[in-house]
């Protein structure tokens, strides 16, 4: 069946995206981590701890995108500087 595609098959998105879907990946993972973390840290797990979770990474999260956005540029320089090519 050539011509046909895989119904599995899933469009990509143009790799010029791939900054952005890194930064919107590495921030949601970490955001929720941190949330997680901090959430327990500070006030415990008790019936509200999930929803604790949720409100703090309502900001955590998109703040955590545009930090990893702006300080992109100063990590690749730095691994530049540390890792051998």
């Amino acid at each position: 069946m050539t011509g046909f595609s895989s119904p599995r098959r899933r469009r990509k998105l143009h790799r010029s995206t791939a900054p952005y879907v890194f930064a919107f990946y590495m921030s949601a993972i970490m955001a929720l981590l941190m949330c997680l973390v901090i959430t327990a840290a500070n006030g415990g797990i008790d019936e509200n701890y999930l929803k604790n979770v949720i409100k703090a990474y309502q900001l955590a999260m998109p703040v955590g995108f545009v930090c990893v956005l702006i300080v992109r540029p100063m990590v690749i320089h730095l691994v530049t500087l540390t890792v051998s090519s």
